[in-house]
């Protein structure tokens, strides 16, 4: 392999799913630490702990976090023992704040749950539950490409190279044929890498064409005069991928399951609330989007973004596998071995409790 396909390689692997937030995601972002989860903690303390860190992302695509925390729904669970939570605006940090112990557990996107499980030999993550499903789609200025037929000549945007989009894109755009250099981006159609914060602007000037990106900016464009033309629900099996996972560091897992279990019971029952109560779910989300994010969307943004977006308790395993092989064909990634990468017992156990069939890790559970 050249040196410089190796840098390339290297470079990839460290790329993070960048989800559609709200102030978008950008590399080497701090997390921004709240006060408080909103409701006291008030009872016995979980294995004696005095606080569990948690991280997630102030966007649609983590609403399970969001809505947990506004309602109480994860302080309630864990009874005495306090919630640390921080916001993060990109994927390595969220890694970084694992391994040096800053949190314990995580909302995350598949690519850098990937790039963190590989790295570190396998040894810093595991995955122990599903979050989210869907919320992707390519939205085009109507005016310059008509269908999916229509993209040679195009430019259009990912939030960033190697991301969960930016795979996905370019794995569609070989099976429609066309030719485009991974990682310039250059061919028969411009992939042009974007910060989700920067995509509407750029779109609204015309600089690119369309763009293949998560809830709330999908939405975001298509408030713009944008015309979804591709949800990328079309493309999976039932229509289900994974875009958002829960992760836990291996240390804090093996000392502290009763926490890690009570988490996950706040999850679960979260995501059965959600899905239960929409419309409350809907205001809960924003509200807490308003407290994270400085400013809450506006209706027409966040109605399409919430509705696109499904919780799920299942980290639909194949598709991770999926997403981990379509990076490798692209080029962006050195095959990766997931073997061992999630941990589903407690997930299993929890949903058992709930009257909840178990989930499957597609053979990719603990060796």
């Amino acid at each position: 392999m050249s040196a410089v396909r190796h840098r390339l390689l290297a470079a990839a692997a460290t790329v993070p799913l960048l989800i559609g937030a709200l102030g978008a995601c950008g590399y080497g972002s701090e997390a921004k630490k709240e006060t408080s989860a909103g409701v006291a903690p008030k009872g016995a303390k979980i294995d004696g702990l005095d606080q569990v860190k948690i991280g997630f992302f102030g966007n649609t695509t983590h609403a399970t976090p969001l809505i947990g925390l506004r309602k109480g729904l994860f302080q309630k669970e864990l009874g005495g023992t306090a919630i640390k939570p921080a916001t993060f605006n990109a994927g390595p940090a969220e890694i970084e704040a694992l391994n040096s112990g800053a949190i314990d557990i995580g909302w995350i996107g598949p690519s850098p749950a990937i790039n963190g499980f590989t790295k570190s030999q396998g040894k810093s993550l595991k995955i122990i539950s599903g979050s989210a499903s869907g919320g992707v789609s390519l939205v085009v200025d109507p005016k310059k490409i008509k269908g999916l037929n229509d993209l040679k000549g195009k430019t259009i945007a990912t939030p960033q190279l190697g991301n969960t989009q930016d795979v996905a894109l370019l794995n569609f755009l070989a099976g429609k044929g066309y030719k485009v250099d991974a990682t310039t981006g250059k061919g028969d159609v411009t992939v042009q890498r974007t910060d989700n914060k920067v995509t509407p602007t750029a779109f609204e000037q015309g600089s690119i064409d369309g763009a293949w990106v998560p809830e709330p900016t999908a939405s975001k464009l298509i408030a713009a005069g944008g015309k979804t033309i591709l949800d990328e629900k079309k493309l999976w099996k039932d229509g289900k991928f994974v875009i958002t996972n829960v992760i836990v560091s291996q240390k804090f897992l093996k000392e502290h399951p009763k926490a890690v279990e009570a988490v996950l019971r706040a999850s679960v029952k979260t995501n059965a609330w959600i899905r239960s109560h929409p419309a409350d779910a809907k205001k809960a989300l924003n509200d807490k989007l308003a407290e994270v994010a400085g400013k809450p969307l506006p209706n027409d943004v966040l109605d399409p973004a919430f509705k696109n977006v499904d919780v799920t308790d299942d980290p639909l395993a194949a598709t991770l596998q999926q997403e981990a092989d379509h990076a490798v064909k692209a080029g962006l990634l050195q095959k990766p071995d997931l073997k061992g990468i999630y941990d589903l017992t407690l997930l299993n156990k929890v949903l058992k409790s709930e009257g909840k069939q178990p989930v499957d890790d597609a053979g990719l559970g603990s060796k």
